[in-house]
This record gives structure tokens, C-alpha cells and sequence, in this order.
């Protein structure tokens, strides 16, 4: 059967088409540069849409106190010191404008009753500095941001699915890949690449994320390209996330439940966060109220279904109506749940990808030229804990940046070297999938290494599980190489899948890799054998296959902003 393929020719290929990606399209748009954005879901149900907290910016409009520094204090305070100071000042300095930008796309945001725009307490911020709209923050983003690209004619390709980025001696010249539906192949040819293709928490069993999402794609594909991954194994953990249905397990209850005063308890009805973080409670930090959830349900206070139970019941219900409408509506469809009157049942689940590829804080640009990486597939400003409503900045303020590099890049070259032997290579990748005809199945070793990640590299690790996890993922990927790959009349969900798996394979690797060597617990990482904090270990890991494991130094924080940084307890962390 002749192969379809269809080329097409842009300035700027946009990978991704979350809030991050189309943020960067907007500005390449706006600025009149040729942008096409391709995704592998339809645009209105991406990851960004489920983010439901807010959004952060120090606009100072119910504490006139805050102030950009005092945001990057908290930022890397929250970090554990492994944040990137520049990077930080970069996002929480550029955060006002990219609330601006919002308000200009036609962003409905909540607000006080003088029109000034709301904010509440969200985490560990020491001001009320996190924007919202009701419980759905990213989803009225995702739509605004959606709303202005089709202002501006953006194409998006929304069921096209990138197999490999395009490099020639070290440039980009665009990316090949092919349609979930007909299989028509596409060859894209561009002078530079943005890979907003998101993170890699798909890869344990009890996620945020859909099925279909998150699988480590940005990882695989950077590094494939000759980037490098930085601090793959800072996952945070979200402290809940629903244990039911099976197919929805992970499925967050968010944090604004807490926020506007959910109550945990274990399974003996202790209000337990008092023996963790006795002052702020439920308020604490996320990865604290996840290892305080994790360890009452690893010492056997847990419910019969291994969780905990939040509760909001005690609320008005006006409150839970007002504040919390999507908890309330997710719960009632998925469980027949009524939230005002029922305790919910929650255990810590994979959520966000603190690490990802290793790029340059004041563009984002990788070791690749013309390669670019934000939002959750690009890494340096959450270091090992991400501070609550910070992601949604982060996209847009690096979205409008990176946009303005990637133009900049592409203006500067002379000529573009294309390469037919790297773009045989990748037409020949997908076609030997689709001939593969062994005995194993995609789905199924992806459920493999699920299943690995989840007990040997979950909330709490050491020594002896990150290699049994590394000896695990030996035996799948020689398994991975026996698997049928097989289109059906609906579609190339297969095909895809097998990418997918691949992705997590790689992703696994560093991420197991990382951990075995990070021999401290910092933040979201929990070692048992190694309990305390070691300052020798305030260095990000990066992780490449040619050359594992290597140590960077971070920047110093500038003086401005350390004297805003008040002293993280460690007290509470780390019960085995």
C-alpha cells in the first residue's frame, strides 16, 4: 500500500497545544511569524484545562506587601534551594503581564467587589497572591487561549502525532509524524522547534493525567533530538487524588478543597496532619500532606481501599457550590458522590513533572540549536517541590519568551540544511513499527512499567527498589523489542501507543537513574535509607544515555531575594 505523506513548510513548529503551546503560537502569530501547532488530543482537553487551583502573579491586589521578590523567595524557598534563581526571577517578574496578556485574550477572572482582580492563599505563598476562576482556573485559560489563536488563524493539527524532531549536526529543521486517524504521514519542515508536549507522570499507575497523556514524550523526543533531561526524578506527588473507578484512579480533587477548609482524616478519624505540620495543617505544602497521607496509609491507618478521606462536608454548601463547583460535579459523575454531605476518598497520585528537559533559563533553548522546550517538558524553575498555581505562570510567561526566541533564531539564519538520510530514518522507525507483528503487547508492557515506577519509585524510595526497578525495566525493554503493533479500522491508537511506550521506557530510565543517585530526601524525593537533607547534593541532576548521571552546580540566589527566604522545617518530613 503506497504510503500517504503530506509536507508542509513553517517558521515555527509549535509541538504541543496546551496552555504552554499555544501561548508560544499566540506570540509568533501576533509578531506575524509563520506558526503551525500540532497536538495528539483535541486542544480542548489538554492537560492544562484540568488545572483547577489558579494562577500566581504578585499583583498585590488584597496584600499590598507582596512583591515579585517575595514570590521568587517563596518560589525557591518551596524548591528546596533547587530552583534556578534566574528562572525564577524571569517568571515571577513577568508573571503581571502574563495575567495582562489573559485579561487582553478576554480571561474571565474572579474578582472583588471593586472589580480588582481576586486572590486567594494557595500553598506555602506567604501572601494572597493566586488568581483563579471558581475551581476551573486552567480550563477557562486553555479556552481563552484557544478563543485568541482562532483570532489569529493559528493552524492546529490536532491529531497528529510527533515520532521524532529532525536534527542535521546539531539543528533543528522540523519534526516527522503521523495522523491517529488515516495514518497519513507528516513531514514538517521548520527553522525551529517549541516541545511543549508535557511531562511524564502517565508513567505510574496512579496519575492526573488520561490515559493517552504525559507518557514522556517531550523527554524522549528532546533527548532523541541530543537534548539532555535535567532532575527527571523530582515528580511531585498530588496529595489527592481519587481511588475510584479504576479507570479514573488519580482523577485530582483540587487543592482549593483544602484551601477553603477540607479536613483530612485516616481511617481511625484522626485529623492526622497535626503530627506532620501542626501549624499549617492542611495548608502545609503539597509534598508534605502527600507523605503525611502516603505514611498514614503505609503504617495501616488507611481505608480498606489504601486512602484517606478528605472532607469538606462541614462547608456551607453555598462555599462548595461557589468555590469548588467542578470537585463537587467530578465526584457526583464519577462516584454519585455528594460532597456536601460525604467525605471523599484520596490517596497521593503522580502529577507534575518538576524536571524535564534541561533548557537555558532566559530562553528556554536546549543543547540543540533552534530546540526549545516549556512548560511541563522544560525544568529549572520548580526544583523538588512545585509551589501550588506556579505552573500556569510559568507557561505563559516562557510561552511569550520562547515565541520571541524562537523568531529571533529563525530570522537569524542564512540557510537551513535539511537532512534526507535523519528524515529516511524516521519514516523508517514508524514502518518498522507497523510491520512488527511479535507476541507482545503495548498496552501491556506499558501497564509493566506502570506497575514498576509505582512500587519501587513512588512517594518514598531506596537503594535496593530503584535497582529492582532498573533490573524490571531491563527485562521490558527487551520485551518491547517482540511487540505487534496493530491499526484497526478505527484509527492508529496502536502505532501510537507503541511510541507512548517507548517514551515511558526512556523516562523510567532516567528517572530511576536520577533517583538511585540523589542519596538525600529533599522535598517531593523521599529516600528511606537516606532520611536527611545533604547540602553536597544542592546540585541538579541531568541525565543524557550517552553519559547517565552528571552533576551541575546552581546559580546563587540573588541577595534581594534571599533575604525574603524564610527557613524551611524539616521537622515531620520523612516517617518510614
Amino acid at each position: 500500500m503506497a504510503i500517504t505523506e503530506q509536507r508542509l513548510a513553517t517558521t515555527v513548529l509549535v509541538i504541543g497545544t496546551g496552555g504552554a503551546g499555544l501561548r508560544a503560537s499566540i506570540e509568533l502569530a501576533e509578531a506575524g511569524v509563520d506558526v503551525i501547532a500540532v497536538g495528539k488530543r483535541p486542544k480542548e482537553d489538554t492537560h492544562t484545562s484540568l488545572a483547577a487551583g489558579g494562577i500566581n502573579a504578585a499583583l498585590a491586589t488584597m496584600d499590598p506587601e507582596d512583591s515579585w521578590q517575595q514570590h521568587a523567595a517563596d518560589t525557591l524557598k518551596e524548591s528546596y534551594l533547587l530552583g534556578d534563581p534566574r528562572t525564577a526571577e524571569i517568571v515571577t517578574r513577568g508573571a503581571a503581564l502574563g495575567i495582562d496578556d489573559l485579561e487582553r485574550y478576554g480571561m474571565a477572572f474572579a474578582r472583588e467587589q471593586d472589580g480588582r482582580i481576586s486572590q486567594r492563599f494557595f500553598g506555602a505563598h506567604t501572601y494572597r497572591r493566586t488568581a483563579f476562576a471558581g475551581d476551573y482556573t486552567g480550563l477557562e485559560i486553555q479556552r481563552t487561549l484557544i478563543r485568541r489563536a482562532v483570532q489569529l488563524d493559528i493552524p492546529v493539527l490536532d491529531s497528529v502525532y510527533i515520532t521524532r524532531i529532525l536534527v542535521h549536526d546539531g539543528a533543528v529543521f522540523g519534526a516527522y509524524g503521523f495522523d491517529l486517524t488515516d495514518g497519513t504521514r507528516h513531514l514538517i519542515h521548520a527553522d525551529a522547534v517549541i516541545l511543549a508536549a508535557g511531562g511524564h507522570t502517565r508513567i505510574w499507575r496512579r496519575t492526573s493525567s488520561r490515559r493517552d497523556e504525559n507518557t514522556g514524550d517531550s523527554f524522549r523526543l528532546a533527548v532523541e533530538a541530543g537534548a539532555r533531561l535535567r532532575d527527571p526524578e523530582l515528580v511531585q506527588f498530588h496529595p489527592s487524588g481519587i481511588i475510584e473507578p479504576e479507570n479514573a484512579a488519580g482523577t485530582l480533587v483540587s487543592e482549593a478543597a483544602r484551601g477553603e477548609g477540607g479536613i483530612l482524616r485516616n481511617a481511625l478519624g484522626e485529623r492526622y496532619m497535626s503530627r506532620y505540620d501542626p501549624e499549617r495543617m492542611e495548608l502545609s505544602t503539597r509534598d508534605r500532606v502527600a507523605l503525611a497521607s502516603y505514611t498514614e496509609i503505609k503504617e495501616g491507618r488507611g481505608t480498606p481501599k489504601g486512602g484517606v478521606w478528605l472532607d469538606v462536608s462541614h462547608l456551607p454548601r453555598r462555599t462548595i457550590m461557589e468555590r469548588l463547583p467542578r470537585v463537587y460535579q467530578t465526584l457526583l459523575e464519577l462516584q454519585m458522590l455528594d460532597i456536601t454531605r460525604d467525605p471523599i476518598e484520596v490517596a497521593p497520585t503522580a502529577h507534575y513533572s518538576m524536571g524535564g528537559v534541561w533548557v537555558r533559563p532566559e530562553d528556554h533553548g536546549t543543547d540543540v540549536r533552534g530546540l526549545y522546550a516549556i512548560g511541563e517538558a522544560a525544568s529549572g524553575l520548580h526544583g523538588a517541590n512545585r509551589l501550588g498555581g506556579n505552573s500556569l505562570i510559568e507557561l505563559l510567561v516562557y510561552g511569550r519568551l520562547t515565541g520571541q526566541a524562537a523568531a529571533a533564531y529563525a530570522e537569524s539564519l542564512t540557510a537551513q540544511p535539511r537532512s534526507a538520510s535523519a528524515t529516511r530514518a524516521a519514516r523508517a522507525e514508524v514502518d518498522e513499527l507497523l510491520a512488527a507483528d511479535g507476541p507482545e503487547n503495548v498496552r501491556a508492557l506499558q501497564r509493566a512499567i506502570r506497575d514498576t515506577m509505582t512500587e519501587h519509585a513512588g512517594v518514598v524510595r531506596d537503594e535496593q527498589g530503584l535497582r529492582a526497578g532498573l533490573a524490571e525495566l531491563d527485562l521490558i525493554e527487551k520485551r518491547m523489542e517482540n511487540v505487534g503493533v496493530h491499526p484497526d479500522i478505527a484509527g492508529f491508537q496502536d502505532l501510537a501507543h507503541a511510541f507512548d511506550l517507548k517514551s515511558a521506557a526512556l523516562a523510567a530510565r532516567a528517572t530511576l537513574e536520577a533517583a538511585l543517585e540523589r542519596r538525600e530526601t529533599r522535598g517531593c524525593h523521599n529516600r528511606s535509607d537516606f532520611p536527611d537533607l545533604d547540602p553536597a547534593l544542592r546540585v541538579n541532576l541531568v541525565w543524557s544515555p550517552a553519559t547517565g548521571v552528571t552533576r551541575e552546580s546552581i546559580p546563587d540566589i540573588p541577595a534581594e531575594i534571599a533575604a525574603l527566604m524564610a527557613d524551611v522545617s524539616t521537622e515531620g518530613k520523612l516517617v518510614e
